[in-house]
């Protein structure tokens, strides 16, 4: 098989996931998940789809992520890998579609307003 490459992305963060046949190793940004990771709701996530598809120990997954936050990452890489392994097999699509591993997040932070503190809060108001 060859390298299956794909991009997720989750408010500021942007997944870049190459997916080849291999024992199960993931390295994301050239260090292991548990290094990159150390809390196990994140590694929950990015090991969300392999495991719904029974693929924890069949391919090694290559990530580069930058931007964002730590969760945001995670959840970019979790929508990279579903993206892949969807490529791969289509009939991953009907386990993962009712997870909602496949759809992409799109809220964003609001841009803040010009005569504002921030996007909704306003300066005090004094009327006297």
């Amino acid at each position: 098989m060859e390298i299956v490459h794909k991009t997720g992305r989750r408010k500021k963060a942007v997944a870049r996931v190459f997916l080849r046949d291999g024992k199960g190793d993931i390295t994301i940004n050239k260090r292991e998940l548990t290094n990159y990771f150390p809390l196990s709701t994140l590694q929950y996530k990015v090991m969300q789809p392999l495991t719904l598809t029974d693929n924890e120990k069949v391919y090694d997954i290559m990530v580069t992520v930058k931007g964002g936050g730590i969760k945001g990452q995670a959840e970019a890489i979790r929508l990279a890998i579903s993206k892949a392994l969807t490529e791969i097999d289509p009939e991953y699509r009907l386990i993962l579609k009712p997870e909602g591993l496949l759809t992409r997040d799109p809220r964003m932070v609001e841009r803040k307003k010009f005569g504002q503190k921030k996007a909704r809060k306003k300066f005090q108001f004094s009327k006297r």
